[in-house]
């Protein structure tokens, strides 16, 4: 055939490609305000980086070949800011995005090479899960030879998008990824709500089975919530900046916006002087990193501690923040399940963690227990031993029991501070009183009495006595000395990379 005819077929296979399922499919995204694949790629993607790979893959069914460009699933690699990045997004026009033979290959290419060449991945979900008949029999579903399919070791990191009905493996890659978030209306679950009233014998609402705040609110599998494919794109994008490209580089550095830090001076105005008053722990972690920097996850899960990814100087840090807000600061079980999440990002990414302390203890009652907090709370110990990263604990407020270990105490932490307000203790004050004492503020002398006994030797300076804190200072100074620790504490030896030993530790609990 002349090379002209070649060249004409080569188009012309490529604008099939390009046609994904068809204008009106495609007009019907449009018109729900929906990006399609390529949109959402390009969305992804610095202009003009898209290396795409698979766009002639096809069905392996021959009845199918014409009807599965790209076999429904678009990939290949791209710059996010200038690094490099692998791809991959459902396009659900072409057969629902369904899972069949050939674009799952495509799926093991990218990973495949995202893990030996030291890149990101970036999953965008939206799937009706397996196709049918083509995973039906044992032929197909029984003769998979791949148990490490589903294993996840970090060499890189993931984020994903579930950006429509995520069903099979669009919501067992989210669900392993190291960053999800969630537009609203979305779906993600093992399968559709169909399947699962049919199994089941009722019917079974789809926000219910699996919607936006089932998932940011109850599994916590959710990071972050939006209302747009934009917003969710641009999230991973933010998400991706805080971390190296792999598990053997450091973080990037960015530059340092004008005018950080200078909130620090009114710091004390948004801490209550009571310790019975509460405040929102988030716009004090405001005033003391980066401006703008702040990216928090899991916001509606286990609100009695913030977890966020931020810069200081520059440079990327975890934040771990008990939040008065919510309960006091009492520790549940989503919260310790919360942070065994985050200590697992940031170790596997190098990421340095600092811990700002404020908190009452664990929260008791019959739904902690029902939960297995006692487990969770080992478990969060158990991940602290493994945390190679430098950890870096500030006691602001009160610390008291157990917790005090889990905050960073007891060695938890390789440098610890206590504000001049901390109080430290095996409990509250007040409770010790009546624990210890027998007796109540029905009482008022004798209770007053007992609370200054269970009062004495928790202050700052009695943690600094016994080299326990190895500095107390003003709130105020809280930025600049989190910024010379981290720097005292960087990973010299190693090139700024941890050990990484909890790079197998299961991402979704």
């Amino acid at each position: 055939m002349p090379f002209e005819d070649l060249l004409k077929e080569l188009d012309a296979r490529r604008q099939q490609a390009l046609a994904m399922g068809g204008p009106e499919k495609l007009a019907q995204r449009k018109a729900q305000g929906l990006l399609n694949a390529r949109e959402r790629i390009a969305r992804l993607f610095d202009p003009g980086s898209f290396m795409e790979s698979g766009m002639y893959a096809v069905s392996n069914r021959p009845e199918d070949k014409e009807s599965t460009p790209a076999d429904g699933k678009v990939a290949g690699f791209g710059r996010i800011a200038g690094r490099e990045a692998a791809a991959i997004a459902n396009d659900f026009t072409v057969k629902g995005a369904s899972s069949a033979a050939i674009n799952i290959k495509k799926l093991k290419h990218m990973k495949g090479v995202a893990r030996k060449r030291g890149i990101p991945i970036v999953f965008l979900g939206e799937s009706t899960g397996a196709r049918m008949p083509d995973v039906m029999g044992a032929a197909s579903i029984g003769s998979k030879d791949d148990p490490v399919e589903y294993q996840r070791l970090r060499d890189s990191p993931w984020a994903a998008g579930v950006l429509g009905y995520c069903y099979g493996s669009s919501a067992w890659y989210a669900s392993m990824s190291d960053f999800c978030v969630m537009r609203k209306g979305s779906i993600m679950a093992v399968s559709s709500p169909r399947l699962v009233s049919m199994a089941i014998g009722r019917q079974v609402d789809a926000e219910e089975l699996g919607g936006w705040r089932v998932h940011s609110e109850v599994s916590g599998l959710i990071d972050q919530v939006v209302d747009t494919d934009e917003q969710a794109i641009d999230s991973i994008k933010q998400f991706l900046s805080y971390l190296p490209g792999n598990n053997m580089e450091a973080p990037p550095e960015h530059p340092v916006p004008a005018g950080s830090g200078a909130d620090m001076a009114n710091i004390l105005a948004l801490i209550p002087e009571s310790a019975n008053q509460v405040y929102d722990a988030k716009k004090v972690i405001g005033c003391i990193v980066d401006r703008d920097s702040l990216f928090e996850m899991k916001s509606r899960y286990g609100k009695a501690i913030v977890t966020a990814l931020a810069r200081l100087d520059g440079k990327s840090i975890g934040i771990i923040a008990n939040n008065p807000l919510h309960r006091g600061g009492a520790i549940g079980a989503d919260e310790c399940q919360k942070v065994q999440s985050f200590f697992v990002l940031c170790d596997s990414f190098n990421i340095p963690v600092v811990l700002l302390v404020d908190q009452p203890g664990f929260l008791i009652g019959v739904e902690g227990e029902q939960k297995g907090v006692t487990g969770k709370v080992m478990n969060w110990l158990n991940a602290m031993t493994l945390v190679t990263v430098p950890k870096i604990s500030v006691v602001m407020r009160k610390s008291y029991g157990l917790a005090v270990s889990n905050m960073g105490g007891g060695g938890n932490a390789d440098e610890v501070a206590c504000w001049v307000t901390a109080d430290v203790s095996f409990m509250k004050p007040e409770f010790g009183a009546r624990v210890v004492f027998g007796v109540s503020p029905d009482e008022p002398g004798k209770y007053q009495d007992a609370v200054a006994r269970m009062s004495k030797g928790t202050t700052a300076y009695d943690m600094a006595a016994i080299y326990t804190a190895h500095d107390v200072i003003d709130p105020r100074e809280t930025r600049n000395w989190l910024i010379r620790m981290l720097e005292v504490h960087r990973m010299r030896l190693t090139g700024g990379v941890g050990e990484h030993l909890m790079r197998s530790w299961p991402t979704s609990y």
